[in-house]
């Protein structure tokens, strides 16, 4: 039997259907307005469960054509913008509702929005939660530049169709903090990969790829002689120059492993190929960018009387098993291979020879540029001798 709301009607069959946010907020605006309701502008803002971002907002408007898209930071949340805005309210402090007749003479004008909206001709303003399943708070908001504003009649069809109007919104959150919350702490492809099914143990791939290995040095004497919050803060500066410098050049995090990073930059289907040569000179810069970074942030420890950061790097070529490995109960995506433990003895020779970074004969070659050899070394657990390469000295 059909229910007499055309909002809850377009939710239940044609709603549900939109993956893309932008393109809901214009359906469901659209879908209010046909139902009679004088809206002249929608403002959906999802809160999130996001490391970086409190939430995003989209609003629609009949003078535009399109549904303008914005990012709140969680620094948001201290200004005076937020806390003087009607979603504070809502958010924080639970208001069920909040309506403002702004045609009124009378009409409080509370929050500074209601300001620019009388500017720009709106008569009458409505915001409303969007409450979800385990009690946090969404909300939208409604404004009219319809004479007469809202009436009774029609901000009931609009009541009446929140829990449904939450449920996709929230359906739609949660997917959103799926995909951040596996990118954040798989990486951007593993998180894809985890998405798209590959959750069973042994599920992976041999792929051929720029192996990473960054470790920090004398960590176990700065835990030591630290303080614990010093420290977390100095190992978090410290992943923001090396780690932070793989993803701003297009490798891939895989590991934290205590104070290492374990990286991978992945080739193309030859070592000549276009995405292949672009992968070694990723590798190169990013490990340019690191050393550039921590040499900023040790000007920075020094001003302030604290102990220098140090660290090495070494970088492979070698094909690795992509995969899930561990328990049933407790699956970890990484790499595994010989060539993943050869890049971590690559690392640990820049100790013994004194260089910040050490490359292998396989990733000079494929990068093309200028080494600078150091000779052949026995690396522990390998039989032959390897040829070592660091940065020129040109």
């Amino acid at each position: 039997m059909s229910i007499q709301n055309p909002i809850i009607n377009w939710l239940l069959e044609d709603g549900w259907k939109f993956s893309d946010q932008k393109e809901f907020t214009k359906h469901l605006s659209e879908t209010i307005r046909n139902a009679g309701v004088p809206i002249s502008r929608v403002r959906l803002s999802v809160r999130l469960l996001h490391p970086q971002v409190m939430g995003f907002s989209y609003t629609w408007d009949d003078r535009l054509d399109h549904v303008e898209y914005f990012e709140a930071s969680h620094e948001l949340r201290e200004s005076d913008m937020y806390k003087n805005s009607p979603f504070a309210a809502i958010f924080d402090d639970g208001a069920d509702a909040i309506r403002r007749r702004i045609m009124d003479d009378a009409c409080l004008l509370d929050y500074p929005v209601l300001d620019d909206l009388k500017e720009e001709g709106f008569n009458d303003y409505v915001a409303l939660p969007l409450i979800f399943s385990d009690g946090r708070r969404s909300a939208i908001t409604f404004a009219s530049r319809h004479e007469n504003g809202f009436s009774s009649d029609e901000l009931t069809l609009i009541y009446d169709s929140l829990s449904a109007m939450a449920r996709i919104i929230e359906n739609h959150a949660l997917k959103h903090t799926a995909s951040v919350l596996l990118e954040t702490y798989l990486g951007r492809a593993t998180g894809q990969q985890v998405l798209s099914g590959k959750v069973q143990r042994g599920d992976g791939q041999r792929i051929r790829s720029v192996i990473w290995f960054s470790d920090l040095r004398q960590s176990t004497h700065l835990a030591e002689t630290m303080e614990s919050n010093d420290f977390l803060e100095m190992l978090n500066d410290y992943f923001e120059c090396t780690a932070g410098a793989v993803l701003e050049n297009n490798g891939e995090v895989l590991r934290y492993i205590g104070d290492a990073v374990l990286a991978i930059f992945p080739l193309g289907p030859t070592d000549d190929c276009e995405t292949s040569n672009e992968a070694a000179h990723n590798a190169e810069k990013a490990a340019r960018m690191a050393f550039e970074r921590l040499e900023a942030l040790n000007e920075k420890q020094r001003e302030n009387s604290k102990p220098e950061i140090a660290s090495g790097i070494g970088l492979h070529i070698g094909d690795v098993m992509y995969g899930n490995i561990g328990t049933l109960s407790r699956l970890e995506f990484s790499v595994i291979g010989s060539s993943a433990n050869e890049a971590a003895r690559l690392e640990s020779m820049t100790k013994e020879l004194n260089v910040p970074l050490i490359v292998s004969d396989q990733f000079s070659q494929l990068h093309g540029g200028l080494w600078r050899s150091l000779g052949a070394y026995n690396l522990k657990g390998f039989v032959q001798k390897r040829e070592l390469y660091t940065f020129s000295a040109a």
